[in-house]
């Protein structure tokens, strides 16, 4: 017998779409209405849910670090090893290549937006980026480098946001598959001997 996933409250509804319209036209050019249209309901009913622009966007944050989380431990599930953990985090790129090519990075994008605007949010979006380096810091650790985990961490992240940047800039997906590989070769190669 089939089972019927149960459909998702209101609030959880506009949530789902409000981060998908941040992500695709930004936060800034994203207004109440848009989001109420796309959930198809009245205006009073959203703001039943939710008062200002600012309650959804701590809730859009809030839905995507546990998003964040839930993909970090399904990674950590699939990968037996730290090097097919962090493998798995190169993958995400490909994975999600035509959203990045049109949109760019959804934590990236939104980051950047909000740091420009100077938001009282923008510390809380980081978070996921925190999120981020603290796993791929864990599995360089686990893999042999706990002395410099953090750095390797960082210098990942980083180039996992460049090739967010460039594939979004150049449409480019043939980048997006070669810097993969780039990435999936140096993870070996930080790798102590041996390990």
């Amino acid at each position: 017998m089939k089972t019927i996933a149960p459909k998702p409250s209101t609030r959880q509804e506009i949530v789902e779409k409000a981060d998908l319209l941040f992500y695709q036209r930004g936060f800034e050019n994203t207004s109440f209405a848009n989001i109420a249209d796309e959930v198809k309901i009245s205006r009073g009913n959203f703001y039943y849910h939710f008062k200002t622009k600012d309650d959804i966007l701590a809730a859009v944050i809030a839905h995507r670090a546990a998003q964040t989380q839930a993909m970090l431990d399904a990674w950590a599930q699939k990968g037996h090893t730290p090097a097919e953990r962090l493998k798995c985090f190169a993958q995400m790129l490909i994975d999600n290549r035509q959203d990045i090519q049109r949109f760019g990075c959804p934590v990236g994008t939104l980051c950047a937006e909000l740091a420009k605007r100077e938001h009282p949010s923008q510390g809380d979006a980081g978070m996921i980026f925190g999120q981020f380096r603290r796993w791929l810091a864990e599995q360089f650790a686990a893999l042999g480098r706990a002395d410099d985990a953090d750095t390797l961490a960082m210098h990942l992240l980083a180039r996992s946001q460049g090739i967010a940047s460039l594939a979004n800039a150049f449409h480019d997906e043939v980048f997006i598959r070669h810097e993969v590989d780039q990435i999936e070769a140096w993870v070996q190669s930080v790798a102590p001997q041996g390990s």
